[in-house]
C-alpha cells in the first residue's frame, strides 16, 4: 500500500465560505503532509462568491504549490462547480466535500484510508450507516436517531432542515433501493473516470448526488458507505432554508431525480 501513489485531487466547491476555508484548507494540507500524500492536491472551485473567498484561497496558495483555485463566472451551480473541479483535475482520483466544515478532517482521513486499500471502489461518507451520525448527534449507544438540539442551535445550521433530511433520505432509500442510505451525502472519493458530465449537468443543487450514485450502480461500480459524524457549521449561513414550505419546495428536484433514476435502473435491468 503505497500512499505516495494516491494521486488524488480534493475538490472544495464553495460559495461565500471565506471563514470556513481559513481553517478547512490548512487542516487538509496538514493531513496531506502528515500522511505523506505527496501526489495529492486541493482545488477550490469558487462559485462566484460575493465575499472574500477567492482572496483567502489566493493568500494560502502563495505557500502551498499543491493548492489551486478555479473562479467560476457562470450562473451559480453546485453540481457544475464540482464537475469543473473534476474536468480540470490532472489526478487519477478525485474526492469532493462541502466547504462548511461539516465533514471533519478525521472523516476525510477515514475515507482516504479506505480508498487506498481498494481504488476500484467508490467510497461515500455516510451519516446513516454504522459509525455515522448527524450534526451534533449523540454517540451514546441506542441513541443513533437523536442529535443534540443544543449543539445545532448554537451553530448556523437549521434544525428543521436536519430533521427533514433524516426523513427524506429514508424515503429516497425506499424509492431507489440500491443499497445506499445517504443519497444526499456530497462526500465521496473514487476514480476520476467514473464521473461523467451527465451526473452533474441540468441539476439544481444536491439532487445531483442521487444521479451520481445511481449511475455508478447501473455501471456495476461498487459503492461502499463509510460512517462519519457530520459536524455543525461554525461560520457563515446554511444554504438550506429554515422555512418549512421552502424546504418542501426544495425537495421536489430530489424526488424527480430519484423517480427518473428508478426508471433508468428498471430499464437497465430489462436489457
Amino acid at each position: 500500500m503505497n500512499q505516495n501513489n494516491l494521486n488524488l485531487n480534493i475538490i472544495l466547491p464553495t460559495y461565500n465560505e471565506e471563514k470556513n476555508l481559513e481553517f478547512i484548507i490548512p487542516e487538509i494540507l496538514d493531513l496531506l503532509k502528515k500522511r505523506k500524500y505527496e501526489s495529492c492536491e486541493i482545488t477550490v472551485v469558487d462559485d462566484n462568491s460575493n465575499d472574500d473567498t477567492a482572496n483567502v484561497v489566493k493568500k494560502l496558495m502563495k505557500n502551498n504549490p499543491n493548492l489551486f483555485l478555479i473562479e467560476r463566472k457562470e450562473e451559480n451551480s453546485l453540481p457544475l462547480s464540482i464537475y469543473d473541479g473534476i474536468i480540470h483535475s490532472t489526478k487519477e482520483n478525485v474526492m469532493w466535500l462541502d466547504s462548511d466544515g461539516s465533514m471533519g478532517i478525521e472523516a476525510i482521513d477515514k475515507l482516504i484510508q479506505n480508498f487506498i486499500k481498494n481504488k476500484t471502489i467508490v467510497y461515500v461518507g455516510s451519516r446513516f450507516v454504522n459509525e455515522g451520525g448527524y450534526k451534533g448527534q449523540s454517540t451514546v449507544k441506542n441513541k443513533k436517531s437523536e442529535f443534540s438540539v443544543t449543539a445545532v442551535s448554537n451553530s448556523e445550521d437549521s434544525i428543521l432542515a436536519i430533521y427533514l433530511s433524516l426523513i427524506f433520505n429514508k424515503i429516497l432509500e425506499k424509492v431507489l433501493n440500491i443499497g445506499v442510505k445517504d443519497l444526499t451525502s456530497g462526500f465521496i472519493v473514487g476514480k476520476k473516470v467514473y464521473f461523467s458530465e451527465g451526473m452533474f449537468r441540468n441539476f439544481v443543487y444536491g439532487e445531483y448526488f442521487i444521479k451520481v450514485v445511481g449511475d455508478l450502480y447501473i455501471q456495476d461500480i461498487e459503492i461502499k458507505e463509510i460512517g462519519y459524524f457530520c459536524k455543525p457549521r461554525v461560520y457563515g449561513f446554511s444554504k438550506t432554508s429554515n422555512n418549512l414550505l421552502r424546504l418542501i419546495s426544495l425537495s421536489k428536484p430530489y424526488i424527480l431525480s430519484a423517480l427518473s433514476l428508478r426508471k433508468d435502473i428498471r430499464e437497465n435491468l430489462r436489457q
